[in-house]
């Protein structure tokens, strides 16, 4: 009896605990959740101004970064201003001395109109003069008859036999005369219009004069990428010659880097390989040989823009696509040191105008003019240049006219159209400009550069040849798994001595060999 009243007494005991303990035990929980929510409320806040400090100061950083962005534009546009302002000063200068050229020439048509005038009253005052003349002379020959009948009793149809072959005798005097007479004035009004019509077209014509110089200009962004163009002990700007055949000037010249080379065709290649260097950032001398071989890949797409561009400023858009990039390579040739793509231009607008103040053909007159010198631009043959970009053009059904202007320029072939005798006179102006002939020297380095390159390429194992330095150094690029290093010092002195033998050069030349050997693995 006793344990069962102790057990009913221990039960709600029990339960009484048990309640207590829950509740209590939910009271420290949410005391301590509280405090948790304090603590991260306070952290967050915390970080949140934490983060906000760290945009402020980021913002700080990024306005000034554009605040100095924004002067080096400004800087430039300002520059930029200053050449467009002094460009636009030129062309209003050029425009005004054309006013004036102009306005001579209104002038001086308004005089040659006043004494053709002039010339065509007299001209019907003599003609008048002439009528009297004969009437009179009608008249004496009447009376000399009679007088002619009466004192030698001759009969009247002799005399007049007689009369008649004496006026045909002097009647044929006077026409030898008037024809030699008109044939002079012929000959003077051909020149007068051959004169009038060749100073107009040279008016008419604002070519500037350019002559093809051996540098290219590239700009960067920052002196900063001189060093890395360098590259460590100079090993990139080895490379990059090497790979090139042009060099690479660095100097204090602020954001820029000068390409030099003889051959335009090898700097722009050197040119749109840097340019690629610079715009992918990464510069080592695995890179750059990738770079070049990227940039010879487009260059065709360049010559065709070139070719493209020069037939449209023409409006001669109708040519075959390998006439167009036969043209394109003009612009990395040159002749008498001028540019061959810019002087073919010149002779087909000189052609061009020449041709519409005579009213022939303008367009065929600047075919021909643009591709008259389309030779010079193609492999190398026996026959002169004239006859083989005749040739060449012939695959392409040219126009005779056209094929007859190439070949007969410098008179190969005799000329059958006014047409060429056009071309020829507009190729004569156009090399007759200011410097033209004074540039035939360099024409001639030119050739020179390129004899020793040929001479170089001739010996066994020699990969590539490049003349450097206005030809004071021939760089030989040598196969690194068939010439070994002491074959390479026999070859450097054989090119020196074949140079020696069969070259005429001022000073001297150094030949330096270039050998590398590469190992190369693939793990797949």
């Amino acid at each position: 009896m006793g344990i069962v009243i102790n057990l009913f007494l221990l039960v709600p005991a029990s339960i009484i605990f048990f309640a207590a303990g829950f509740f209590l035990g939910r009271f420290f929980l949410e005391r301590l959740g509280t405090t948790k929510v304090l603590e991260a409320e306070e952290r967050a806040v915390q970080i949140v101004q934490e983060a906000q400090k760290e945009a402020n100061e980021y913002k700080d950083l990024k306005v000034t970064e554009v605040n100095q962005e924004w002067k080096k534009k400004r800087r430039e546009f300002d520059q930029e201003v200053v050449i467009k302002n002094n460009k636009f000063n030129q062309m209003q200068k050029q425009v005004q001395q054309r006013e004036g050229q102009l306005e001579k020439q209104a002038q001086d048509n308004r005089d040659i109109e006043r004494r053709l005038q002039d010339q065509r009253k007299e001209n019907e005052q003599v003609q008048e003069s002439v009528t009297l003349r004969a009437a009179e002379l009608e008249r004496i020959i009447s009376e000399q008859n009679e007088r002619l009948e009466s004192i030698s009793g001759l009969q009247s149809e002799e005399a007049r036999q007689m009369l008649i072959d004496n006026m045909i005798s002097k009647a044929r005097e006077e026409a030898t005369e008037t024809i030699h007479q008109i044939h002079e004035e012929a000959e003077q009004e051909a020149e007068r219009l051959a004169e009038k019509t060749l100073l107009t077209a040279i008016q008419r014509i604002t070519f500037e004069q350019a002559t093809e110089n051996a540098l290219s200009v590239v700009h960067i962004q920052s002196d900063e990428l001189k060093g890395r163009i360098i590259g460590r002990e100079g090993r990139n700007i080895k490379a990059f010659e090497n790979a090139t055949g042009v060099d690479i000037i660095v100097d204090d010249t602020p954001e820029v880097v000068i390409l030099s080379c003889f051959d335009p065709l090898r700097r722009e290649l050197a040119k749109l390989t840097l340019q690629k260097l610079l715009s992918e950032g990464v510069i080592h001398p695995v890179a750059i040989e990738k770079a070049y071989e990227d940039a010879n890949k487009e260059i065709d797409d360049v010559i065709m823009s070139a070719g493209e561009e020069a037939l449209s400023s023409l409006q001669l858009p109708d040519m075959p696509a390998e006439v167009v990039k036969t043209v394109g390579k003009m612009k990395f040739h040159t002749v008498y040191g001028q540019n061959l793509l810019q002087h073919s231009r010149e002779v087909a607008m000189l052609a061009g105008v020449m041709a519409t103040e005579l009213k022939l053909d303008a367009r065929l007159a600047k075919r021909a003019g643009l591709l008259h010198d389309i030779g010079l631009v193609l492999p190398a043959t026996d026959e002169p240049h004239a006859l083989s970009g005749r040739n060449f053009l012939k695959r392409f059904n040219e126009s005779g006219v056209v094929l007859n202007a190439i070949a007969a320029h410098h008179g190969e072939v005799d000329k059958e159209s006014p047409i060429a005798e056009l071309v020829d006179a507009a190729n004569v102006i156009s090399l007759s400009r200011p410097g033209a002939r004074g540039a035939m020297t360099a024409d001639g380095n030119v050739k020179r550069l390129e004899s020793l390159e040929e001479i170089a390429k001739g010996f066994p194992g020699v990969l590539k040849t490049y003349a450097l330095q206005a030809g004071r150094e021939i760089r030989v690029i040598v196969e690194g798994d068939n010439v070994s290093d002491s074959q390479a010092d026999v070859l450097a002195h054989d090119i020196a001595h074949k140079i020696e033998s069969e070259a005429q050069y001022p000073g001297q030349i150094k030949v330096s060999i270039v050998r590398e050997k590469r190992s190369v693995a693939y793990a797949k």
